[in-house]
Order: structure tokens, then sequence, then C-alpha cells
């Protein structure tokens, strides 16, 4: 997925009512992973990769204090896409941050 519109067509299977402008903040906010095949999806299966986006979105980029409804996010967001094969990071992080109400970390 190597196109901002490719990710608001696909957090809008998750979220109908999504903001374009946040989904295109993510994006761009995810650099030159989005355009990495590996890098642009996340592996809830893979401890070490939850902990990547546990450490360094939620709490690095997203300013959250670490504890037990950082990994109960995770968790909820991995079974809100259980039926994606592939999940979109840019899916992925767009769900959290509106979980979170971060919205103003990409403002």
């Amino acid at each position: 997925m190597a196109k901002v519109e490719d990710a608001i067509e696909n957090v809008k299977k998750f979220d109908e009512t999504a903001d374009d402008a946040l989904i295109a903040a993510v994006f761009k906010g995810l650099g030159p992973a989005v355009h990495n095949k590996d890098a642009s999806s996340v592996s809830c299966t893979d401890k070490k990769e939850l902990a990547t986006v546990k450490n360094n979105f939620l709490i690095k980029k997203l300013g959250l204090k670490d504890g037990p409804e950082l990994d109960a996010a995770i968790k909820e967001v991995c079974e809100k896409m259980k039926d994606s094969r592939i999940k979109s990071r840019v899916t992925f992080y767009y769900l959290l941050t509106k979980k979170f109400g971060k919205e103003s970390v990409y403002v």
C-alpha cells in the first residue's frame, strides 16, 4: 500500500467515518515505511512487533504512559482487524490514534 488513497480506503473498512486528513497525516508520518512491504504492515502474532508498536508509536509518538491499557488497545485493534490477512500499519496506527484521542499529535 504505497498511496494515500489506498490507505484511506483501507482505514474506512474499519471506520466508515474516518478522517481523510488524519489518515493522510498518519501515512506521511510513517515516512518510507509505507513503501516497504514488510514495514507497512503489523503482525499481531509477533510479540516483538507488538512491543515496537507499543514503544515506538504509543509511548514515543503519541506520548502515552506505559501500562496495561496500551497492551489492551493493541489487542483490541488486532481483534478488530482479525479478518485482514495483511494489517496495514497506517490503519493500525490510525485506529490507535483515534482510540486514545491523540489526533492532535498529527495536526
